[in-house]
């Protein structure tokens, strides 16, 4: 059975909190496999840090919502600003309407922030800049670029 979801590019703006879908993207994506935090999101989170490439990405039209997806990613990103971010949504069973289709935020912060979360038995004796996160939390809140 396939982990489908969709991944989509952002722009990082002041006050747009990273827990709460963006009213505008610049770029979007289709993975129909693996598309869970521990396959797709540490590739992702690889793409930064090690340079991975991605593979089995459909590009989609920016108008184009699937419904049925499993996860939504956002990587927002900056001119000027070094580092992405990167948050996930598990979208909760989507076939309920009155779910709403916003899905329930699981994750924001840096690839390595995902890589320390996801695939910590990669990960040795690496700094990060912070140590806990939550998707309540701004970026503002959390760490200063």
């Amino acid at each position: 059975m396939a982990t489908r979801a969709t991944i989509r590019f952002a722009k990082r703006e002041e006050g747009v909190s990273f827990n709460e879908h963006p009213h505008q993207w610049n770029a979007q994506f289709y993975r129909h496999h693996d598309g869970y935090p521990e396959g797709l999101g540490v590739e992702i989170a690889e793409s930064f840090t090690k340079y991975g490439k991605l593979l089995n990405w459909e590009v989609e039209s920016l108008d184009l919502v699937h419904g049925d997806i499993e996860y939504l990613y956002y990587v927002w990103q900056c001119h000027g600003k070094s580092e992405p971010w990167i948050s996930i949504f598990e979208m909760i069973d989507w076939s309920i309407p009155s779910n709403g289709g916003d899905g329930k935020c699981i994750f924001v912060g840096t690839p390595d922030m995902l890589l320390k979360k996801y695939a910590d038995e990669q990960i040795e004796d690496e700094e990060f800049l912070c140590d806990d996160c939550d998707c309540n939390e701004t970026e503002r809140d959390i760490c200063t670029n």
